[in-house]
């Protein structure tokens, strides 16, 4: 199995990518989603069709087989590499696996409430939700690459101070949209 090694590691990068992708875009449909349920009819019911047709295929036919085979692959990765497990940045590491998998199966019961035309979250409520798996990416990809501990340290800080950054643009773009 250990000859196969990087076919796994590349299988596993892919699946991890068009996951991201998935998740990138998934919250952007719910706000658009939102959006269309404010409209008046039949603007209301065309866009709100199309839409939830949008988000079931990307969340069903990219983002959860992606989410699956991802962690299969994983998986894979540390039964050949079991020492891993043994490393700080690994535990680090899958903290913020976790945390992505918190985000998805949230992003889940937010796809199921929109498909049900429920509507709890405002369309800026969701442009901010949408920079949570950034977030995550970013982490994971410093903890992956600067796996000396000091590194991955400040790595971690710096996306603490990236997501205070994204809210600050967040902000100032509220306003500009406020004021067209």
């Amino acid at each position: 199995m250990q000859e196969y090694y990087n076919y796994i590691k590349s299988l596993h990068l892919i699946f991890v990518i068009t996951w991201f992708a998935g998740l990138f875009y998934i919250p952007r449909l719910f706000v658009y989603l939102i959006e269309a349920s404010q409209k008046t009819s039949p603007e209301k019911e065309i866009l709100g069709k199309q839409l939830k047709i949008m988000t079931k295929r990307l969340w069903f036919i990219i983002t959860w087989p992606s989410a699956i085979l991802a962690t299969i692959f994983a998986v894979i990765l540390l039964i050949l590499q079991p020492v891993w497990l043994q490393q700080g940045w690994m535990h680090v590491k899958l903290v913020f696996v976790f945390l992505l998998f918190l985000y998805h199966f949230k992003c889940h019961l937010i796809f199921k409430e929109l498909q049900n035309d429920i509507v709890k979250w405002t369309s800026n409520q969701m442009r901010l939700w949408n920079e949570g798996s950034t977030l995550i990416l970013f982490s994971v990809v410093f903890l992956v690459i600067l796996k000396n501990a000091v590194n991955w340290i400040f790595g971690v800080i710096g996306i603490f101070v990236l997501a205070i950054m994204l809210m600050l643009g967040f902000k100032i773009y509220k306003r500009i949209r406020e004021k067209k």
